[in-house]
């Protein structure tokens, strides 16, 4: 409780962001498990799941954040580092399911005997191991930001031509995933996941686990956030936000410093992605589609930027809005978010975020 209690004093809202997480991955999965259908407390699978998956995209925002709010770069292309750790993570699901699948080929995915592939791509050996499969999900992302920001970042390349070139980069792997031939499932994706690390993942445990494993990796990202952000790699961040210029002419390595948040952002979106799969049952290639990663944005600006859990609490928000109107409203659910996103912009400029900065909060002994 010592880390809990020294956050709290330091940053009261990210103290309360990790104790409702524990929270929750303590008392969601008893109440799904541990209570029965009929006891007004319980909650179903469908549920957990659903909550599972706001807590990937709330990790997939705080990458965001890192980038956008603390570093200057409006991305629009997270969702393409999302997906590809959401691949890694197929692939592995997939090798888990041997001879169970419909052709009952023990090595080839059912996909690629339906196209007549004679044997396993180079790229997909060692994704049988759960460790490799790890690695994958952050080493993809992570390497692919870093090529992309090192080209981009000594090239000084900023503002809105920065925003395209990442736009442009989720777009061309969109179009290239949707190609049969890439060894990927095509438009279909990956699918059919039978169990994850040997337990079934229609069973309401896995489920529940997963849900847990989902809170505890936002935690834990919030963490590295939070001390990356409050080092000096973070006062030099907001100051190349701020002064890019300015920063480069005292001497500082600008092109390093962003590079390095840049990579990873793109891993933290990895393992948002990884624990998406397995929950959602699919990974196909409209996760690389720019609306997504323009979603992301919005949840970020609905939450507000350089904050963190303002990034968290924009992803709930919106996900929840999302998911309540298609079900009340489905002929009107987009009229309905896009009042939201109004009333927010004009109302809240710092987001939600700055609406809980406005209360009050004395320190103990009376001072403000």
């Amino acid at each position: 409780m010592t880390i809990f209690t020294h956050l709290y004093k330091e940053d009261r809202a990210g103290g309360v962001l990790l104790g409702l997480l524990l929270a929750a991955g303590l008392l969601v999965p008893v109440l799904n498990l541990g209570l029965g259908e009929a006891h007004p407390l319980h909650l179903s699978t469908y549920t957990v799941t659903l909550l599972g998956k706001y807590l990937c995209y709330a990790l997939l925002a705080m990458a965001v954040d890192m980038a956008w709010g603390y570093l200057g770069i409006l991305t629009l292309g997270h969702g393409a580092f999302f997906a590809l750790g959401g691949y890694a993570m197929g692939m592995y699901l997939m090798r888990q399911i041997g001879s169970r699948g419909v052709y009952g080929h023990p090595l080839l995915p059912d996909f690629m005997v339906f196209l007549n592939w004679k044997e396993l791509p180079w790229f997909w050996h060692g994704f049988d191991g759960f460790i490799f499969a790890l690695l994958m999900v952050m080493a993809v992302p992570g390497l692919l930001a870093f090529l992309f920001g090192w080209f981009a970042f000594r090239s000084r390349v900023t503002g809105v031509y920065l925003s395209i070139m990442t736009q442009a980069l989720t777009y061309a792997l969109m179009l290239a995933f949707f190609r049969n031939d890439l060894g990927f499932g095509g438009n279909n994706g990956l699918t059919d996941f039978k169990e994850i690390l040997g337990f079934s993942l229609q069973a309401d445990g896995t489920r529940a686990g997963l849900f847990a494993a989902s809170a505890a990796a936002l935690a834990l990202g919030y963490l590295a956030c939070r001390f990356i952000t409050r080092s000096r790699l973070g006062k030099l961040c907001t100051a190349i936000r701020d002064q890019e210029d300015r920063a480069r002419f005292i001497g500082y390595r600008v092109e390093a410093a962003k590079l390095w948040v840049f990579v990873f952002s793109a891993v933290l979106a990895g393992i948002a992605g990884a624990l998406y799969v397995p929950q959602v049952g699919i990974i196909n290639p409209t996760e690389f589609a720019p609306l997504a990663s323009i979603e992301a944005v919005v949840w970020v600006a609905v939450g507000g930027r350089a904050t963190l859990y303002g990034a968290v609490l924009g992803a709930l928000i919106i996900n929840y809005a999302k998911s309540y109107l298609t079900a009340a409203f489905p002929d009107a659910w987009l009229f309905g978010l896009g009042a939201l996103f109004v009333l927010v912009t004009l109302f809240l400029p710092q987001g939600v975020a700055g609406l809980l900065q406005m209360v009050p909060f004395r320190k103990k002994g009376g001072t403000p």
